[in-house]
């Protein structure tokens, strides 16, 4: 795979047009938009991996995806952040007639007001399973339980793997870590707020909810 950088837009060049990965999303195929990713990942890791963190020597490529120190010999490959998204989903009663609700909430660092799913990054020594308990007590103050895999997505903003779960909720009452999420709350499906758009995985988890039956 070979990847190349460009230090200036491509300009007054017919048949092409200058857009970044995300909005790619929607005009390139899933194949290509995940070599894109892959891409745009591989340079990441290139820029900031170009001297030996042990001797600080300089690095070079070994393989496709791994450097070598040249002094050293310590090998490099590039690492993912992993993180985790779950939607927690409880059963209601709203106005006499049973419901069910999903928790939306909405981050600090959303650049639209859009409203999305608790998401966080894994810790050390932690499991998936712990990681998504964790971040929803964290961030909602609230209990969850039969935690679910649902899907994962590369996410190369600039170098993660977003792993999906599915939850019900268990106990207690919404209590925002402000610090993170500036509102939050349950929805109905006929009273959802603006969501993400098709290119995150936390859209395929609010839109699978969507259409299943109440």
């Amino acid at each position: 795979m070979h990847v190349v950088r460009l230090d200036r837009p491509v300009a007054n060049s017919e048949g092409l047009e200058m857009m970044n990965l995300r909005a790619s999303f929607d005009v390139l195929s899933t194949e290509e938009y995940n070599l894109a990713g892959k891409a745009q990942e591989l340079i990441y890791w290139d820029q900031n991996t170009k001297y030996c963190g042990c001797c600080g020597a300089p690095m070079k490529f070994e393989t496709e995806i791994s450097k070598r120190c040249t002094e050293c010999g310590k090998e490099l490959w590039p690492q993912l952040a992993t993180a985790v998204i779950v939607r927690v989903t409880r059963q209601s009663n709203l106005n006499g007639k049973p419901a069910e609700e999903v928790l939306l909430v909405h981050a600090n660092n959303f650049r639209r007001p859009y409203y999305g799913l608790v998401a966080g990054f894994v810790e050390t020594g932690e499991t998936l399973e712990e990681a998504v308990r964790r971040e929803v007590r964290e961030e909602t103050g609230l209990e969850i339980q039969n935690i679910r895999y649902f899907g994962s997505q590369p996410w190369p903003y600039p170098c993660g793997l977003m792993v999906g779960f599915t939850a019900d909720y268990v106990s207690g009452e919404i209590s925002l870590q402000r610090s993170e999420l500036s509102n939050g709350g349950w929805f109905t499906r006929d009273n959802m707020p603006a969501i993400p758009g098709k290119a995150s995985i936390a859209r395929r988890l609010i839109d699978d909810w969507l259409i299943q039956e109440s």
